[in-house]
C-alpha cells in the first residue's frame, strides 16, 4: 500500500553507522539484527504517526561511513523489519489457532456443564439449584480465554504486524555530519 503523502520522518542520531547493528551477531550484513536499542526507538517512534502513512528513516552520523558501509544499510534494515513482519504473522496466526482450538474446547465443556447442569438440577432443593448455577457458570468461565482472543487479544498483534509491514518498507537516508 503506497501512500499519496510524503512519507513521515523518523529521525536517528548515531556516532557512527555501526551503532544501528547489534555487534555481537555474526551474521552477514543483510542479515544482521538491529541494536535492540535503535530497534525500539524507530518502533516507538513510527507507533506515534499516522497509520496509512509511509516511513523514512534518517539517520544523522558523527561520523561519515564508508561507501562500502552505506551500500547496504537500506536493505538490511527493510530486510530486519520484513523478518519482524513474518515472525508477527506467525505469532498472529498460532494465536488464532489457539483461538480456534480453545473454542472449540470451551464449546464442548460448556455443554457438557450445561447437560450436567440440567441432570443435576433435575432434583430440585437447594443443593441442586447451587449445583446447576455452578455447573453453567464453570461452562462460561471456560468460554473466558477464546472470547479474549477473538475479542481483544488478536488487535495488538495485527497492529504491530501492519507496523512491522510499513517498517520493512521504509526508505532510509544517511546524513552525513557537518563539515
Amino acid at each position: 500500500m503506497s501512500s499519496k503523502h510524503a512519507p513521515a520522518r523518523i529521525e536517528l542520531r548515531l556516532r557512527e553507522l555501526a551503532q544501528l547493528f547489534n555487534s555481537m551477531d555474526p551474521s552477514p550484513f543483510i542479515d544482521r539484527d538491529l541494536d535492540i536499542e535503535a530497534e525500539e526507538f524507530i518502533a516507538s517512534w513510527a507507533r506515534e504517526l499516522p497509520a496509512g502513512t509511509e516511513f523514512e528513516l534518517r539517520i544523522h552520523l558523527a561520523t561519515a561511513a564508508t561507501p562500502e558501509a552505506a551500500a547496504g544499510v537500506e536493505e538490511a534494515v527493510r530486510h530486519y523489519f520484513a523478518n519482524r513482519a513474518e515472525l508477527k504473522s506467525r505469532e498472529f496466526r498460532q494465536l488464532l489457532r489457539r483461538g480456534r482450538t480453545s473454542l472449540i474446547v470451551g464449546s464442548l465443556f460448556l455443554v457438557g456443564c450445561l447437560f450436567l447442569g440440567e441432570f443435576v438440577g433435575r432434583g430440585g432443593g437447594s443443593v441442586a439449584s447451587v449445583a446447576k448455577e455452578s455447573f453453567t457458570i464453570g461452562g462460561w468461565v471456560a468460554m473466558w480465554r477464546p472470547l479474549e482472543i477473538y475479542l481483544y487479544d488478536w488487535w495488538p498483534l495485527r497492529d504491530e504486524l501492519r507496523l512491522m509491514e510499513r517498517l520493512s518498507r521504509l526508505r532510509l537516508r544517511l546524513v552525513p555530519p557537518k563539515t
